[in-house]
């Protein structure tokens, strides 16, 4: 039996809360209160457990997905495999040359050029110049950057960041491939790309533990998942098994009422469903399908007039829609106890990519927010179609003849006089 290239044993993380200090008037205290402070199950007051007893092998050729909500701990596993982070408890190993690309962007410095970040890439993965010369025109080809190559990255988009970050990651004949939501930025035929490469490194036997909310792309890819919520293992095992898990659990935002006591806002939101047209609930949609948007909430007492609010982002930051009853004038009335609200798009007319949602629950003139759950929430869309940006607008091509295109011309000029 093949060595484990990638081990996670028992790993524990904590973090904590509260604000930074850059002075002695304020670390003082903050200190001091540190010392007094309460510990339960190892924790003071002001921490948590970001990463909570996380175990997970991967061999040669193993492809390993993580998926979860927002702050799940996703992101803070692979830091930890690739040592930018340490772990509280627990044991984390990696063997071999690692290709990572854990943020967009991490690890480039931002005044020097796309060229020479590839050698400063390079040369930390414990390349030769030599070897990085030979795999260079092969990087800039693939991130599409030819043009740019010797301008300082800070310069580039966040799609020329992400393709260029996965590049180098994928070139430089890693012997572990470590990727965070890579195929969240960049068009569709970057995308395509991202997963042939991806595919073929697997062939080769470089083990790949993957993090993304393109559920399709980790059904793809992976022959084992790991679905995170609030740092621990909800799931483990095969792809289809795992996806199917996260789909049917009513997700809500890690931050949401974690201390058990009841919340001192008089209505806050239990929990947000996505529902396709046969009220089942998922969050994996086609181009042009129907999706309902329920959000479940609970009063403490009566109240008049309050709103409800959803707003979409694409993974990358990009504000995608928003609305909210009082833009639609819809009342809805007196609320007690429990109930839901409904927002229904009868086509999903959002291009393939994966999004965040957030929902919330706002007083009359939507100057008080009762209950906000920030991109707190994933869906991921699919489609055939190939067309770029984040929405789909129905259209269709005609070809004109010169004649009618003169014709016209003719009428809006006498229109005109």
């Amino acid at each position: 039996m093949a060595e484990p290239s990638i081990t996670a044993e028992a790993v524990w993380k904590k973090f904590r809360r509260g604000e930074h200090h850059d002075n002695l008037r304020d670390l003082i205290p903050a200190l001091l209160r540190r010392l007094s402070g309460v510990r339960q199950h190892g924790l003071a007051k002001e921490e948590f457990w970001a990463v909570n007893n996380v175990s997970f092998q991967a061999k040669s050729g193993d492809s390993i997905g993580i998926i979860g909500p927002n702050g799940a701990g996703k992101s803070t596993v692979l830091k930890l495999l690739t040592r930018i982070l340490k772990p509280t408890l627990g044991r984390c190993e990696v063997h071999g040359r690692v290709g990572a690309l854990i943020e967009v962007a991490a690890g480039f410095h931002p005044d020097l050029t796309g060229r020479e970040n590839i050698y400063l890439q390079g040369a930390i993965m414990g390349m030769k110049r030599r070897e990085i010369s030979r795999k260079f025109d092969e990087i800039v080809e693939f991130a599409g950057v030819p043009e740019f190559i010797e301008t300082p990255v800070k310069r580039y988009s966040s799609g020329m960041n992400a393709r260029l970050g996965f590049a180098i990651a994928a070139h430089l004949d890693p012997e572990v491939l470590i990727i965070d939501e890579v195929l969240s930025v960049g068009d569709s035929g970057f995308q395509d790309r991202c997963i042939t490469r991806m595919r073929g490194l697997l062939q080769q036997g470089i083990p790949l533990v993957f993090v993304s909310h393109n559920l399709q792309a980790v059904q793809d890819l992976c022959n084992l998942v790991l679905v995170l919520n609030r740092g621990q293992v909800a799931f483990q095992g095969p792809p289809q098994d795992g996806i199917r898990k996260y789909r049917s659990m009513v997700w809500t935002p890690p931050a949401s009422h974690e201390s058990g006591e009841r919340p001192t806002v008089p209505i806050w939101i239990r929990g947000v469903q996505f529902l396709d047209e046969k009220q089942n609930s998922t969050d994996f949609y086609k181009t042009g399908s129907q999706m309902t948007v329920r959000i479940q909430y609970q009063a403490s007492r009566r109240i008049d007039r309050i709103h409800a609010a959803v707003e979409i982002h694409r993974i990358d930051g990009v504000y995608c829609y928003g609305v909210n009853t009082s833009m639609d004038r819809v009342e809805l009335g007196n609320i007690e106890g429990k109930g839901a609200v409904d927002l229904c798009f009868p086509a999903l007319n959002l291009l393939p990519g994966s999004y965040s949602i957030s929902v919330g629950i706002l007083n009359n003139d939507l100057s008080v927010p009762y209950d906000v759950h920030h991109l707190a929430y994933q869906l991921t869309v699919t489609s055939e179609r190939r067309d770029h940006g984040c929405a789909y607008l129905e259209h269709e091509w005609r070809q004109t003849s010169a004649e009618d295109t003169e014709t016209t011309c003719a009428k809006h000029a006498a229109d005109y006089k």
